[in-house]
């Protein structure tokens, strides 16, 4: 019964937060954003509004896993993060999957796709950082525009599939042990801020894709984006109803 309350009081709270920042969300120009077409601008914007939801929902999930910690309830705290692993994989399977539209349609761009490929010194995690780093190697034999975004995704799909298994690894390790070891916990702090900014790198790369495909084209990307979004209602629908 608690775990079923957990779920639905992240359930309001997700829907609370896709309310809150579709309200309070600044220009793109703001942001320093490439700027689409009004029309374009609304088929992006609730991908980005799924994404920065569900990472703000793992987010909070892992705060008060932390604040269990803090208050010494060990038990409690590795429950909450196991708690948190489901809507880490739910951000996981969205960025990837919008990886993976990116990837299918990079083909209809017509002109120069700009790639903004991420430094490794934005990110905190050694696993990560490590993973940038040989792609910055790669990045630099790279001539071509197409390919280096090319490049870029693959980036950034690895990023999801490594921090992924290292925080699974790691938060089955705490289960077994009860480990609050400010170490094992700074690795999570580490993950979750690294898939966060995967995220966002991956909504600047849809952007972009955006600005260069023909109005043709925009219509069957638009498609692989809301069928993206209702595989993504559907399976929360089916975890709520289990």
């Amino acid at each position: 019964m608690g775990w079923l309350l957990g779920g639905v009081i992240l359930l309001g709270v997700g829907l609370g937060l896709r309310r809150l920042l579709s309200q309070a969300a600044p220009s793109p120009r703001a942001r320093g954003m490439v700027p689409l077409s009004p029309d374009r601008e609304a088929i992006y914007r609730p991908v980005a509004l799924e994404a920065e939801t569900q990472a703000a929902i793992l987010g909070i999930a892992l705060n008060d896993a932390f604040d269990e910690r803090d208050a010494q309830h060990a038990e409690m705290a590795w429950r909450l993060v196991q708690l948190s692993a489901g809507e880490w994989d739910r951000l996981g399977e969205l960025v990837t999957g919008l990886l993976e539209v990116l990837s299918k349609r990079l083909a209809t761009a017509r002109t120069v796709v700009p790639a903004r490929t991420p430094g490794s010194d934005l990110f905190k995690s050694r696993v990560v950082i490590d993973h940038v780093r040989l792609h910055e190697l790669l990045d630099q034999l790279v001539f071509s525009s197409r390919r280096r975004f090319q490049l870029q995704i693959r980036l950034l799909r690895g990023a999801v599939t490594t921090l992924s298994a290292e925080f699974r690894r790691t938060y089955r390790y705490g289960e077994q042990t009860r480990d609050c070891s400010t170490e094992v916990w700074t690795r999570l702090d580490l993950y979750f801020h690294d898939l966060d900014l995967v995220a966002k790198q991956a909504l600047l790369a849809l952007r972009a894709l955006m600005a260069c495909v023909p109005a043709e084209a925009v219509e069957v990307l638009a498609g692989d984006l809301r069928a993206l979004l209702q595989r993504r209602t559907q399976v929360s629908s089916v975890s709520v109803d289990e």
